[in-house]
């Protein structure tokens, strides 16, 4: 049945209130409006940001709810609205959330990806006109940074949305919409990490194996992975790590262990765990002499404390947010690395259910068991 132009009445995990699991539910997906492309979703991956500004909502700025979680998606354009060019219906596409208008002072910057068209307002779940274009019994449904992957259909500004290869694998190539992507490019593009040189990455989920395997495409030639999970000292090796360190096997601090093993500090430390002494303890891991440490983990609300020291001598802090990647031009080249075998993608896939198990997916990243969970709608 034609569905262009007309509501689209689909399936979404919906998630009500904070600290709740989600719920299945019926949703109504408006048309399209000027700018903006319809999208049916085909897979989604779950990122922990998901799980986070859910259930770890002390450490996140408030979102408004109810709203429908899922960042890391791809599908199929099913339909666009008026004066859309960059998309066509039936292109394979990625939605982003972070967008790329190629037109604002920062998207003409080579010093910065972060673009500034609707990004308050899809912050806060809605899209250009201020609205989402979801309902749910009558309420409206807001879209978590104006994307919302967890829901059979999704409407996105045509700024956040890049068309990738027609032939890509999309339960594989999701993975680019965030995690693989930001903790790739916190290497390659952030941290620019240099050939010979080595490296600590703190965090073995999708984002930090992305960061080692980055690290690994870079040159480096020492990449020790970092995690108090033993059970990924193994998937590590295979994105490149070359050693393996768990800090609740040594009585020191994980920053004063890794100095030693490296005679004073690593050229690059990459933390991806969000976690504001994991974060310090990254800073302090660098080589005072030129060290540089750059932040992945996202945390909105705690601070960070250092000493002067450990930046004064000469260690460098940055942050990164998707990796550094101007969106809609970096994704599909990505896209295209992984179908050329220069990029792992199907590694970080340890398991894949339906929508109605999302819940059962965020049970399987807290407790260790997966890397990273591919919905497939």
């Amino acid at each position: 049945m034609e569905t262009e132009g007309k509501v689209i009445k689909c399936k979404a995990a919906v998630a009500w209130e904070p600290g709740k699991a989600l719920s299945i539910e019926e949703v109504e997906v408006a048309p399209p409006k000027a700018h903006e492309v319809r999208i049916k979703i085909v897979a989604s991956g779950v990122c922990h940001s998901d799980w986070a500004y859910l259930y770890d909502t002390a450490k996140m700025k408030p979102r408004p709810f109810p709203l429908i979680l899922g960042h890391e998606g791809a599908g199929i354009v099913e339909s666009v609205g008026p004066g859309v060019t960059k998309v066509s219906k039936g292109d394979k596409v990625i939605p982003l959330f972070l967008p790329q208008c190629g037109q604002c002072e920062r998207c003409l910057s080579p010093k910065t990806n972060l673009c500034t068209k609707n990004w308050d307002k899809t912050q806060q779940g809605v899209l250009a006109d201020g609205t989402s274009r979801i309902t749910c019994k009558n309420q409206q449904i807001y879209q978590f940074i104006g994307v919302s992957t967890f829901s059979e259909y999704t409407v996105v500004p045509e700024d956040n949305v890049t068309k990738i290869h027609p032939d890509a694998p999309l339960d594989k190539v999701c993975l680019l919409g965030c995690g693989v992507s930001t903790g790739y490019g916190a290497a390659v593009n952030t941290g620019k990490v240099e050939s010979g040189s080595t490296c600590a990455v703190f965090g073995l989920g999708a984002v930090g194996l992305a960061a080692v395997m980055g690290c690994k495409a870079a040159g480096a030639s020492r990449i020790i992975a970092v995690d108090i999970n033993p059970d990924k000292s193994e998937i590590a090796k295979t994105f490149g790590a070359t050693e393996f360190v768990n800090p609740k096997e040594h009585s020191q601090p994980i920053q004063e262990v890794l100095r030693k093993l490296t005679n004073g500090g690593v050229d690059f430390s990459i933390e991806c765990v969000g976690n504001v002494g994991v974060m310090r303890a990254a800073v302090e891991a660098c080589t005072p002499a030129g060290g540089i440490c750059v932040i992945v983990g996202w945390i909105e609300v705690e601070e960070l404390s250092l000493a002067p020291l450990d930046i004064l001598l000469g260690r460098t802090l940055k942050g990164t947010y998707f990796g550094g990647w101007k969106t809609v031009e970096a994704v599909p080249r990505l896209v295209q690395d992984y179908m050329s075998g220069k990029l792992l993608l199907d590694e970080f896939v340890t398991h894949r259910l339906t929508l109605d198990q999302v819940n059962q997916a965020f049970d399987h990243m807290i407790t260790g068991k997966s890397i990273r969970t591919v919905i497939e709608m």
